[in-house]
């Protein structure tokens, strides 16, 4: 049971770490491109 709570409480601090990152939502560092990565699509055929 101890092993359980120990867990329980070192898990507390990893979950609102990823919350906070997760609601921040932090802009990425340098350049970004206006043209998507993944598209629904394709474009035209070359």
């Amino acid at each position: 049971m101890r092993a359980l709570v120990a867990a329980a409480i070192g898990l507390v601090p990893v979950l609102l770490f990823v919350l906070l990152v997760s609601t921040v939502d932090l802009p990425p560092d340098g350049p970004t491109s206006p043209r998507p990565l993944l598209t629904a699509d394709p474009g035209p055929k070359k």
